[in-house]
């Protein structure tokens, strides 16, 4: 069991904002209107709220998280896009770092937990709004940008 004592304060923070990196992933693959951007933001929020396992690092990681967003804290702070051009690759090149992070220090098991954590928390971004349409008709669940993206966050967590 890896406790929080195992990483820098830079890796800490790194993995305490890898979830909404990983809803931001589903937000830029397929960029909708303001209230889809709130139901993936939510969705993201609930997700991480609640990792899919009990491993010590992921619980530690998900408290810590519900704990800075009820101090009403920037979860994300510190990641910024660089290119808008190139945004979805940034994303899923910060989430690989912070899986090879975890892969370093955690447990093999922790380690496959917290990349299923983030596929869990994208997938949960991707199911809250549906995309595309004209007023709901015609709209999908899970978007053909969405489900691409999903894919390369799975390699770059190798979840």
């Amino acid at each position: 069991m890896t406790s929080k004592a195992a990483f820098t304060d830079e890796e800490w923070t790194r993995m305490r904002r890898a979830p909404f990196v990983a809803g931001m992933a589903i937000s830029i693959a397929d960029p909708g209107g303001p209230i889809e951007v709130a139901k993936e933001t939510m969705a993201t929020l609930k997700a991480t709220s609640s990792p899919p396992g009990q491993e010590e690092l992921l619980i530690a990681l998900s408290q810590d998280i519900m704990a800075m967003a009820q101090q009403k804290q920037n979860v994300v702070k510190g990641f910024k896009i660089e290119n808008a051009a190139n945004a979805g690759e940034q994303v899923l090149g910060e989430l690989r770092e912070v899986a090879g992070i975890v892969r370093a220090k955690a447990t093999p098991e922790e380690a496959d937990a917290f990349g299923g954590w983030m596929v869990a928390v994208a997938q949960a971004a991707a199911d809250a709004a549906k995309e595309g349409g004209f007023m709901g008709f015609g709209a999908e669940q899970v978007s053909a940008g969405e489900s691409s993206m999903l894919s390369k966050l799975r390699d770059a967590v190798g979840a």
